[in-house]
């Protein structure tokens, strides 16, 4: 009695009986069916809508690569390592929790001490191929060393796609003029801090 009533309620809750016609197998019953599909109302209706897009002269889209659609600010693309504005220096410490955390396991850093016992980064890499851009790396990051950029455009002739920790790094040349893009919170400084910090003998 139960499962009656269960396959009642399916029935009536969940299923739709269809009236699905027999595929023809005479060629004249074929022949109907195609002209039957041809003068359907639908047909006329989907010619109207794309006759009327046609004669509205509006462009939706942009010829690529020579134009190019605006990226929202919050867009995780290609990864950015982000250096100091005191002494040019990297701001990563290779602390390894980008690594730890990465849930594509696509991120390598390997460390190594300097003449002075600091830990500094000696091979960084990601692999584009199994980054799913989830941005954990850059929320766990206490230093803000490494954000995600807009640069979207990483086609790659092999299947394996790195990005060296060379590649990310800001260039001295961007430092100089001030185009590195900061970010609110603990890491990133004022707006006109590079105006009135001077470096010291003990930057680094």
């Amino acid at each position: 009695m139960k499962d009656e009533q269960f396959n009642n309620r399916n029935v009536s809750n969940e299923y739709f009986l269809v009236d699905i016609e027999d595929y023809p197998t005479e060629p004249w019953d074929k022949f109907k069916r195609v002209v039957k599909r041809t003068f359907r109302l639908e047909l006329f209706v989907g010619l109207w809508v794309v006759m009327r897009e046609f004669f509205k002269f509006e462009i939706h889209t942009v010829s690529y690569p020579e134009e190019k659609m605006p990226i929202g600010p919050r867009y995780r693309a290609i990864h950015e390592m982000k250096r100091l504005w005191e002494s040019d220096t990297e701001r990563c410490i290779g602390c390894g929790l980008c690594e730890k955390i990465c849930v594509a396991n696509c991120i390598r850093i390997e460390t190594k001490r300097d003449e002075n016992s600091r830990k500094e980064v000696s091979e960084y890499s990601i692999n584009l191929g199994r980054c799913i851009y989830c941005g954990f790396c850059a929320e766990v990051c206490p230093e803000l060393a490494i954000t995600h950029g807009g640069r979207y455009e990483n086609a790659s002739e092999q299947r394996e796609h790195f990005t060296m920790y060379e590649d990310m790094l800001t260039p001295l040349d961007t430092m100089k003029v001030g185009n590195q893009l900061e970010f609110e919170g603990f890491g990133a400084i004022t707006p006109h801090e590079d105006e009135r910090v001077k470096k010291t003998p003990l930057a680094y």
